[in-house]
């Protein structure tokens, strides 16, 4: 099986998919000649020509406005934002049509659309590059929101979000786009959206992340391998619909719950999880769930950022706090 970073597997699962079906195009900001800014549409366009893969303006409404018009009109647009801090022009375009479409039309259209996007922080760029801003999709009825943390998960999810009839918003973290590689089937393989995976089983504590975080969470766990805390991890993988019953299952099991993201703390992702599992699982749990996110402040300049990110003994220092809670 080869190895694959990240970003390659973007590039696999656009090739492989633009191969199987004629009617879906990629596009974005430098995605068409360059293979986009972080090059991962690289070769695309010499392998499937400028009518399929192409370059369009710095105009982000405009990007997210044609992909709609294409997906009414039977093509599959896989759009590409340089930055998740550039959709806002656009976000007009993906809350107020692409979510309602089929709503609107009683389903007689669906919108076959991705858009793309990296996000987040921890690689000293500035504020509108490394925001994490899963709450404005997740909250918005008619959107999917994927997020993935390997290379293998990256190319079985993008695959899935580009055969799914409705809109879906890939957010890849560009943190560990070239971190590390992993092995990857070379036969045709998807993971479907809405599921959770558990990376590590374990009795004690329930930790739930997603994208880089979850890199940050393992690290975390080795600075605990002395303190034999059985801790079982929970990648999210898809943040909207997110999977209820496995991390309800978890902490039946496990009795605490910790979930942490890159995302600001007030009304982030991490309190709707722990409400939506509180609720099913309440006389179930040992201790009160935690959340350990970034602070509510703007994402730093490079000088501050490390003061932003959440880190691993941050993480160690959380999952302690919960054992220690006695019921």
């Amino acid at each position: 099986m080869p190895l694959l970073n990240m970003l390659e597997a973007v590039n696999k699962a656009l090739e492989t998919e633009m191969q199987r079906d004629p009617k879906i195009v990629v596009y974005g900001e430098d995605a068409g000649f360059e293979g986009g800014v972080f090059r991962a549409t690289a070769g695309l366009q010499a392998l499937y020509g400028v009518e399929r893969v192409f370059d369009v303006p710095i105009a982000e409404a405009a990007i997210i406005g044609s992909a709609i018009g294409m997906a009414i009109n039977g093509l599959k647009p896989v759009v590409e934002l340089q930055f998740s801090g550039f959709m806002f022009p656009g976000y007009n375009q993906i809350v107020t049509h692409a979510a309602r479409y089929r709503n609107r039309s009683r389903g007689k259209y669906t919108l076959p659309l991705v858009i793309r996007m990296p996000y987040g922080g921890g690689v000293k760029a500035l504020e509108h590059h490394s925001e994490s801003l899963e709450t404005l999709f997740a909250h918005i009825p008619g959107l999917k929101l994927v997020i993935p943390s390997t290379p293998y998960d990256t190319l079985g999810l993008l695959r899935s979000a580009m055969r799914d009839p409705d809109p879906v918003i890939f957010m890849e973290p560009k943190r560990i786009y070239r971190a590390f590689k992993q092995e990857v089937p070379e036969a045709d393989y998807v993971i479907p959206l809405g599921k959770a995976k558990i990376v590590t089983p374990g009795d004690d504590i329930t930790v739930v992340a997603w994208g880089a975080m979850l890199r940050e969470v393992e690290a975390a766990m080795a600075l605990l391998k002395a303190d034999n805390i059985s801790i079982e991890l929970i990648d999210l993988r898809t943040i909207a619909p997110f999977d209820l019953e496995t991390l309800v299952n978890s902490v039946k099991k496990t009795g605490r719950l910790l979930v942490v993201h890159e995302a600001v703390k007030s009304f982030g992702p991490a309190a709707e999880i722990i409400q939506a599992v509180s609720e099913k699982a309440f006389y179930h749990l040992e201790a009160a769930p935690r959340r350990l996110t970034a602070p509510d402040v703007t994402v730093p300049l490079p000088r501050g950022e490390h003061h932003f990110m959440v880190h691993p003994k941050q993480i160690a220092k959380e999952i302690k706090l919960l054992i220690s809670i006695k019921a």
